[in-house]
């Protein structure tokens, strides 16, 4: 997994929440954000492994995540928002 990638929780209280990786930390955990629960102040740390990558997703919603080359919390919030919202309609 890389920064911008987006993962889907499999273990813990979260699980089952979409995330944004923005980073990954020195003992391999991903830090992840969802822009408003676990905004880029406070990333959530798990292990690589408990995180399951969402492989087939359009670049857009990687692009929406990030502001003059950065991650920001508002892109995060709605990249994630509009995806969900995407695959209940079936798109």
């Amino acid at each position: 997994m890389n920064a911008g990638d987006f993962g889907r929780s499999k273990k813990g209280h979260d699980k089952g929440r979409l995330y944004v990786v923005t980073g990954i930390s020195k003992n391999g955990e991903v830090l992840l954000c969802d822009g408003s629960i676990r905004p880029l102040a406070k990333p959530k740390k798990k292990n690589i492994i408990h995180v399951q990558p969402v492989i087939h997703i359009d670049e857009k919603y990687k692009e929406m995540c990030l502001q003059n080359g950065r991650f920001h919390d508002e892109g995060i919030k709605r990249a994630i928002r509009i995806y969900e919202k995407s695959i209940k309609e079936g798109d």
